[in-house]
């Protein structure tokens, strides 16, 4: 995959651990930009969307 691929990851994701998705998510990609979120629970994008929200319109005008 060459076009930028954003990968986000909350680092208390008791459901999907971190080092077995994200992070090698991100390497694997050419041009992969990871995003880690302290604290942020498996279910972020319900309840950090207005965080996770200004990340992705960031990367998308970017």
């Amino acid at each position: 995959m060459d076009i930028p691929v954003l990968v986000l990851h909350g680092e208390d994701d008791q459901i999907v651990p971190i080092e077995n998705s994200a992070i090698k998510s991100a390497k694997l990609l050419k041009n992969g930009k990871l995003i880690t979120y302290p604290g942020f629970p498996h279910g972020m994008p319900t309840t950090e969307h207005e965080t996770i929200n200004k990340d992705l319109l960031e990367f998308i005008e970017a």
